[in-house]
């Protein structure tokens, strides 16, 4: 083993392999024996291709070339394609328009050509059960720039056009049809509502056309939260709501939840088609649930009360759905040393199959740096947790005494958490030997309601404080270098990075991933989906702008006196360029250090492998000039400029 200073190992986790041998796995399902999810491929240019896998074991491709499963409602878009028997209905990520494709069969479209590019999108689809008809929902952008949501039916064999079936509120969906095909319920929440803040589950008869009739709400309102409304195989109607503090499984009809738990069942639902819970065979129901920061996988049996834990070693059930073929389950799943992967699992034993890994970056189980629960004292001094991870190369030791540089990560959302699985991008950082510690800062989800609530009105400050709070923990324990602190995060944990590097001098540098640096201009800009978001998270927009200009970054751009790396898809929507180049130009003109890497073609994250390689090595080389470390290996520099000061 050789000795060297943190910071400059060498890692055989190179940017190069992380973006040739990753892809995101999502959106699976079950059917007819074979199981379908969707990947995608930073090798084809951030391409999505559903991928079917039959009963004989043999994996296909199903989305032929020239087309790309995606929707763009909301802009995050999910729910993309849905089947029937063994039919897809898909979103095309270029034209948004539905696609109908048999087994081997090109897809044809079944919606109008929008008026302009883009401008009729639709998601989360579902077919009803004689196959005549798909209910999903549709997202109309006029000339004029206005943003309507509705619920729409329309035929599969694409005559006529799509009959709006729902409409008048800001929001819908989760459209579920019942299985005898005559009743149908889906969410439906106004501005400034989102839908973890609160939304209404609706049901109605369902007439042949698609028309509906008698339709009534059976849950949810402004303070309850309702996620994943589903019907059973026996036709009745269950949902998640947080009613109790925590997202806890309901029947309808039941005051109760089936089997109460101080832990987390549903998720914030920032794109469509996500479920926590599926059907099995003898009217039981799998769920998975959140607790202190892990998922796990539990059986409700009909009669109990309870949730059975199943025995899979899987930590982390990432942002997809929980998919049944009513004896096994199928998920995208991960664990400390596992890479998220499409498993099946049987629920009585709990032993599991890959069927597709997401890596196919190889790491010694010795050089795996593992999460460990860690719970501080946050930003107003009550319990907030993280996940640590400590250096781990089994190539390199530390000189006695030495503290490692920390990276502190801020996830997105802010409604989102820090997940559990095997993450090659975290690992490129502690096998060089960098501490990180991934913050579930007040707000996040996964710790029941009132932790979500924390950040209500305090979206800047309370998340802000919370990673700082965490980095001088970690240093006061003896497990991080203060003068070698790093902040990072994207969208909102690169606005959180931002907020820290201005407004708290404890970090050496930083880099925002596509972060806000200037709060009106995000209010006045953004897409109908958080248009109203901040109003919660900051106040109403105008009557505080007062409140917003004083958190955001840009404002007090005079206070940074660290340097600080910016990257930025050309093509975001959510977070368009203007918010970096904004503080950059402010950089450049102060004198300041600083990078500012832009990419064409990416949107809100980055998809393509050259541009997931070159923001990694940049982003270290960066950190490796800013805190004087000599790396051991080669990777593409970074220029800093120092500007006109």
């Amino acid at each position: 083993m050789q000795q060297a200073a943190y910071g400059t190992w060498r890692s055989p986790i190179t940017a190069a392999a992380i973006a040739a041998g990753e892809i995101s796995l999502g959106q699976v399902a079950a059917a007819g024996g074979a199981v379908f999810w969707v990947e995608t491929r930073p090798q084809e240019g951030g391409r999505m291709v559903l991928v079917r896998r039959g009963p004989d074991g043999a994996i296909a491709d199903v989305t032929p070339p020239g087309f790309s499963v995606h929707s763009r409602v909301h802009e995050y878009g999910g729910g993309a394609y849905c089947l029937h028997n063994q039919t897809v209905y898909f979103s095309n990520s270029a034209d948004q328009r539905l696609y109908h494709q048999p087994p081997g069969v090109t897809p044809r479209p079944i919606t109008p050509e929008p008026p302009a590019p883009a401008a009729l999108r639709y998601a989360d689809g579902r077919v009803r059960p004689d196959g005549r008809l798909l209910i999903c929902v549709r997202e109309t952008h006029t000339a004029d720039g206005q943003v309507i949501n509705d619920l729409v039916a329309l035929r599969t064999d694409g005559a006529g056009v799509p009959l709006s079936i729902a409409s008048g509120r800001d929001f819908y969906a989760a459209p579920r049809i019942s299985p005898d095909g005559t009743r149908l319920c889906w969410l439906a929440w106004d501005a400034p509502q989102m839908p973890w803040d609160g939304c209404e589950l609706w049901i109605a008869d369902l007439g042949p056309d698609g028309s509906l009739s008698n339709a009534g709400r059976v849950a949810g309102g402004r303070r309850e939260a309702i996620f994943q409304p589903e019907w059973s195989p026996g036709g009745e109607l269950y949902y998640v709501s947080d009613i109790n503090g925590w997202w806890n499984l309901y029947r309808a009809g039941d005051e109760e939840p089936l089997a109460p738990i101080e832990a987390d069942c549903g998720e914030a639902a920032w794109t469509f088609g996500s479920a926590r819970y599926a059907f099995l065979s003898g009217g039981r129901i799998a769920v998975v649930y959140a607790q202190a920061g892990f998922d796990h996988l539990g059986l409700i049996t009909p009669g109990s009360a309870a949730i059975e834990p199943i025995p899979a070693p899987f930590t982390s059930y990432y942002r997809s759905p929980l998919a049944s073929d009513g004896e096994r389950l199928v998920a995208v799943a991960g664990a400390p040393d596992v890479a998220l992967a499409v498993v099946r699992i049987d629920p009585d034993t709990g032993r599991y199959e890959v069927l597709r890994s997401s890596s196919s970056v190889a790491i010694a189980p010795e050089t795996i740096s593992r999460p460990e629960p860690f719970i501080f004292s946050g930003g107003e001094g009550r319990p907030t947790h993280a996940l640590f991870y400590p250096p781990a190369n089994a190539d390199y030791a530390a000189p006695p005494g030495e503290r490692p540089p920390l990276i502190v990560i801020g996830h997105g959302g802010p409604t989102a958490s820090a997940s559990t699985h095997l993450r090659p991008a975290i690992q490129f950082w502690t096998s060089r030997g960098f501490a990180v510690v991934d913050v579930n800062y007040s707000g996040s989800t996964g710790y029941g309601r009132l932790y979500r609530d924390r950040l209500r009105g305090k979206w800047g400050v309370l998340d802000v404080a919370d990673c700082v709070k965490a980095a001088r923990a970690l240093v006061a324990e003896g497990r991080a270098d203060g003068r070698r602190l790093l902040v990072r995060g994207g969208s909102a944990g690169g606005y959180m990075a931002l907020c820290a590097l201005t407004f708290y001098d404890d970090f050496a540098a930083g880099a925002s991933y596509y972060g806000i640096s200037d709060l009106s201009v995000l209010a006045e800009t953004t897409h109908k989906f958080e248009a109203h978001y901040m109003e919660t998270l900051v106040g109403p927009y105008p009557a505080a702008k007062q409140v917003y200009m004083a958190r955001s970054p840009l404002v007090f751009a005079d206070r940074i006196d660290c340097p600080i790396i910016f990257f930025q898809g050309l093509e975001d929507k959510v977070v368009p360029p203007s918010q970096a180049e904004a503080l950059v130009e402010v950089m450049r003109r102060r004198g300041l250090p600083h990078a500012y890497l832009t990419f064409a073609g990416e949107g809100h994250g980055f998809q393509q492998a050259d541009n997931i390689r070159r923001a990694l090595e940049a982003e270290l080389s960066f950190y490796a000039q800013v805190l004087g470390l000599s790396l051991s290996e080669p990777v593409e520099p970074v220029a800093i400029e120092s500007g006109a000061g």
